[in-house]
């Protein structure tokens, strides 16, 4: 049985093995979970003993097999519940992921797949991200950035790489939710802010930082 603290662990070293371009050092790791390195470096010889990392100098922290297939559960019952929090709940998307934080390590075999079934198998969570499958199959995703559209474009929005509250307050603000078309009017050179429709909305003007934060398809 793997504790509250390993299994965070072992998500944040899966999630960033996604996201992260370089090798996961413990002080990736560390300030992504913001905590020192010291206490990063005495988990990986938890996780280690436990063979779900392997840790080199070279090539840093890495998931095994047995690794992968305990992040992708911890990663799976984050997202159901999220989804489970917002259509069942009425809890709004900026507010699901902190509640899933604590539901996600709740322990008994048949929780997942009773919950996945009885939410209708749902694919994507409340922020776009894929939902592992039991079998650990991941949903396709292929998606590129809203300041990757060229002008004269439309698109429609697909996930959002910033899950932080206020991001996602600031969303909602503009009417911006998954699936929401937005079209690119202009795109200004000086800084690329973008000139863009959103919805039947009038033009807007949004950042560059904005921009980058929305997944688009």
């Amino acid at each position: 049985m793997n504790s509250l603290t390993e299994e965070n662990y072992v998500k944040a070293v899966y999630l960033l093995s996604l996201s992260h371009a370089g090798k996961i050092s413990p002080t990736v790791v560390a300030d992504d979970l913001q905590v020192n390195a010291a206490s990063v470096v005495d988990m990986i010889k938890k996780l280690t003993v436990k063979k779900l990392i392997t840790y080199h100098k070279t090539t840093g922290m890495k998931l095994t097999a047995k690794g992968l297939k305990t992040a992708l559960g911890i990663v799976r019952n984050h997202r159901l519940w999220e989804v489970f929090l917002l259509e069942k709940l009425g809890y709004s998307w900026d507010v699901v992921h902190e509640i899933a934080e604590q539901l996600e390590h709740v322990k008994h075999p048949e929780l997942a797949d009773r919950l996945d079934t009885f939410l209708g198998n749902p694919q994507y969570d409340p922020h776009g991200d894929p939902i592992p499958m039991r079998s650990g199959k991941i949903p396709l995703t292929v998606r590129t950035t809203l300041s990757d559209v060229p002008t004269g474009k439309s698109c429609k929005v697909v996930a959002v790489k910033d899950t932080s509250p206020i991001f996602l307050q600031y969303l909602q603000q503009l009417g911006v939710n998954i699936h929401t078309s937005i079209k690119v009017i202009d795109r200004i050179e000086f800084d690329d802010t973008l000139v863009v429709k959103i919805g039947n909305q009038p033009h807007k003007s949004v950042s560059k930082k904005f921009a980058d934060s929305l997944l688009v398809d």
